[in-house]
């Protein structure tokens, strides 16, 4: 058993360099011209823009209207990613709570309708979504943005299957001392439920942050512009001999990855405990 170990650290470190890679090229790219990245491609040595190219991405105004920053673009994609997961969350935790707690008659049928939605992509509802939105005016804003995609399958059935291993009696417990079903969720059942919460928080933040083609739909003031659009936006500026800015393509990539890598270091004891407890 111990002689394998070498070799299972050997496959670790190949896995985490081949992802680790990718990451450090384009960092590595984002500190040279756009010409220099033009002519020589991607680079692995560090040049000499990097205080240049990072201070124009965050603060310089750009884009279209000649107003957007990057700053602003990082700020929307956070209040996304945050929104997405806070809102999911709430929704699939109260979901959850109801069909396991209340009993009321086809709750198992309704989680099951509610679990085939799975099954239908971003892509078959993103029109009818749109169209409710746009009836509201809704349209250019973080309510917009945020609420119609709160809804979840994934959180619903996730908390629904950690509030199935929680014994009954706490709740009966709960129920002598005159607690009622609201006092129930906050006192007992949201302390007991940290783990699992901290685990849907990285799944939803990194979903609401990596989403581009709902916020494309949805905004087309750039003040709602987020990081993703803000990179595709870069790459289209081919007008004549004009050279995309490359370099500052890669600098807004490096800092799309550090907010959710931040998250996933802080959260991944609790993200893992909350994935595989299942003894309560």
């Amino acid at each position: 058993m111990h002689r394998t170990r070498p070799f299972d650290h050997l496959i670790l470190i190949i896995g985490a360099a081949l992802l680790v890679l990718p990451v450090v090229v384009a960092f590595m790219t984002s500190t040279y011209t756009a010409a220099q990245i033009h002519t020589g491609g991607l680079q692995i040595l560090p040049g000499g823009n990097f205080t240049e190219t990072y201070s124009k991405v965050l603060t310089q105004k750009g884009g279209f209207t000649g107003q957007i920053t990057g700053a602003r673009m990082l700020m929307n994609s956070m209040i996304l990613g945050i929104g997405f997961a806070l809102g999911k969350i709430v929704l699939s935790m109260m979901a959850a709570y109801a069909i396991v707690y209340f009993r009321f008659r086809f709750a198992t049928i309704m989680f099951w309708v509610i679990f085939t939605t799975l099954l239908l992509p971003l892509e078959v509802r993103i029109m009818p979504s749109y169209g409710v939105m746009s009836q509201l005016g809704l349209l250019n804003s973080y309510t917009g943005l945020i609420v119609p995609l709160l809804a979840s399958a994934t959180g619903t059935f996730y908390f629904r299957q950690f509030f199935k291993s929680i014994p009954d009696e706490l709740l009966e417990a709960a129920r002598i001392d005159g607690a009622g079903p609201f006092k129930f969720l906050i006192d007992v059942i949201v302390p007991l439920s940290k783990t699992m919460i901290a685990a849907i928080f990285i799944i939803m933040f990194v979903y609401g942050w990596n989403q581009y083609l709902w916020p494309m739909l949805m905004t087309t003031d750039e003040s709602f512009f987020t990081l993703m659009r803000g990179i595709k936006s870069i790459l289209q500026v081919w007008i004549g001999s004009q050279i995309p800015d490359y370099n500052e393509a890669f600098a807004l990539a490096v800092l799309a990855i550090i907010p959710p890598v931040a998250v996933v270091v802080i959260f991944q004891r609790w993200f893992i405990k909350g994935l595989t407890e299942s003894d309560k």
